[in-house]
């Protein structure tokens, strides 16, 4: 099945640079909001703490959930809505317990007060300490760097390695926008997002390796042709594929978000935005970057 007819011949190639400074937009913005909000929003799994999931039978909101428990003195307090129930929230405590259950009966309690009593359910109480919370934190970063240092490896055996400098190029650009996005929507980072961006690393890859095994055969078929015209070339070969797997991995990601429920949410979210980005990546990143690395080497040559 092809989306795309063969003889399509779509000048990306021309509008690299149209797509460099979009691609730097995007970065800058997702930096400065991290830098505006003192880095990520880390999820209890990497900040440590304790979580009380509660639903409440009548309409509320965080800051009059916020009110409610101020007698209670647990330290620094965030309330956030949880879902797509109006009247369920996610309380968040810095401060870690053993005695999961007396807290969440005292958190209870203290809401009773406020409404009227059995109108407050506690679905859920988590904890993690704050040295477990850094130990997963950094052990996440850790499975990001080698997965993307393996990748370098690999690709360089394969191909060549300014085929892995673009391919992972690409792949940074993916992960600082997906987490860039995630910091202006204020979502939250946790473990699930660190397989999200995995998730995202291996798709992201995929479609380039995809588009760069064509730049290489069209090397050996259009060697008298310039280098710019055979990426070009082997983009548009590759596009009716990238648009087919692209389309069908999203409508899958996309129901996943819409009626996935809250707690895959925020995983769907990311992987609804690594997606798209990924897949603009391997057109207008990747590919780019073996054109500039050409040029430059052309120019040492002269």
């Amino acid at each position: 099945m092809q989306l795309i007819k063969p003889d399509t011949n779509i000048d990306f190639v021309s509008k690299r640079k149209i797509a460099l400074c979009v691609s730097i937009v995007l970065i800058v913005v997702g930096l400065l909001s991290l830098i505006v909000k003192g880095g990520p929003n880390y999820g209890i799994d990497f900040a440590g703490g304790t979580l009380v999931q509660v639903q409440f039978t009548q309409p509320t909101d965080a800051s009059a959930i916020k009110d409610a428990l101020q007698k209670l003195d647990l330290g620094t307090l965030v309330v956030q809505s949880f879902g797509d129930n109006q009247n369920e929230f996610l309380i968040r405590v810095e401060q870690s317990t053993t005695e999961l259950q007396s807290l969440a009966q005292l958190i209870e309690k203290e809401l009773e007060t406020t409404y009227e009593t059995g109108g407050v359910d506690i679905r859920r109480v988590e904890m993690v300490g704050p040295q477990v919370g850094k130990d997963l934190r950094t052990k996440g970063l850790k499975a990001i760097f080698y997965a993307m240092l393996g990748l370098l490896a690999y690709i360089s055996w394969r191909f060549e390695f300014r085929f892995a400098v673009g391919a992972i190029v690409a792949l940074l650009h993916d992960v600082t926008i997906t987490l860039g996005v995630f910091s202006l929507f204020g979502k939250e980072i946790d473990l699930p997002i660190i397989a999200a961006f995995l998730a995202i690393i291996g798709y992201s890859l995929n479609d380039t390796i995809i588009v760069y095994d064509r730049i290489r055969e069209n090397m050996g078929k259009h060697h008298k042709e310039s280098f710019p015209f055979i990426v070009n070339r082997s983009i548009n070969e590759t596009l009716s594929r990238t648009l087919l797997t692209s389309g069908t991995t999203l409508l899958v990601v996309l129901a996943l978000f819409v009626l996935g429920g809250g707690v895959i949410h925020n995983f769907a979210f990311a992987m609804l935005i690594g997606v798209l980005i990924g897949t603009y990546s391997s057109i207008f990143v990747a590919s780019p970057i073996l054109i500039f690395w050409h040029q430059k080497k052309q120019a040492s040559a002269k």
